[in-house]
């Protein structure tokens, strides 16, 4: 029943897969918290950057943004990223494009977390003589974290899910093995139903590890 398997790198695919969230995920909680950081700075103009950007990028396709990677910054600018083949330029130019538009949607989660902390805490900081940057490193941001575990965890399971538009460009993860597969092979529900299992392993323990994490670590008002 599962001999025309054998034929295709499955484990590989979804190694890709596992590979795409990781990295973006780490470029998404990074450059999100600089953009939150912008989103309730004093700065008018970090604050005006960071409420575009948000607004702009949440309301894109990712489609749109993952093909623009390819045509507009390697095709049309010649933007490699450092790499030679052709493989390995798409796969962090996916990288790049999953970071961008996930990164919206962590920005938003931790400027909520933001919001619960309580602003006697920020004035009393900033009484003592901190400056804004330690304001947010040292009593805002480990306060936030704690409360948006949950909403994170959400984002980080969307993200898996999203790493299949990086078959728009041709990296060779689950998606675009699972359109060959579907191609070539006559077993059209067993493929649809493997993939979809290898998404659940990927996603539910996942969701069920960080929702543990969010219990333990909220912060009790």
């Amino acid at each position: 029943m599962f001999d025309f398997l054998q034929g295709y790198d499955l484990l590989g695919a979804f190694w890709v897969t596992v590979q795409l969230t990781v990295y973006s995920a780490i470029g998404s909680l990074i450059w999100g918290t600089l953009l939150a950081a912008m989103r309730v700075s004093p700065v008018p103009l970090m604050r005006g950057f960071g409420t575009a950007y948000v607004n702009i990028v949440r309301n894109i396709p990712l489609t749109v943004i993952i093909v623009f990677t390819s045509l507009g910054l390697f095709q049309t600018l010649g933007v490699s990223l450092g790499a030679d083949r052709f493989t390995t330029i798409n796969f962090r130019l996916a990288i790049l494009g999953l970071t961008a538009y996930t990164s919206a949607f962590v920005c938003e989660a931790v400027r909520s977390g933001i919001n619960t902390v309580p602003l006697g805490q920020v004035e009393a900081a900033r009484a003592i003589g901190l400056s804004f940057p330690q304001v947010l490193r040292i009593i805002v941001l480990p306060q936030a974290f704690r409360s948006v575990v949950g909403p994170l965890a959400n984002v980080l399971i969307a993200l898996t899910k999203n790493t299949t538009v990086a078959a728009a460009i041709g990296v060779a993860e689950a998606a675009l093995l699972m359109r060959e597969m579907i191609e070539n092979e006559a077993q059209l529900i067993l493929i649809s139903t493997i993939f979809a299992f290898g998404f659940i392993c990927l996603t539910l323990p996942t969701g069920l590890f960080l929702g543990w994490v969010a219990k333990k670590v909220a912060v009790k008002r």
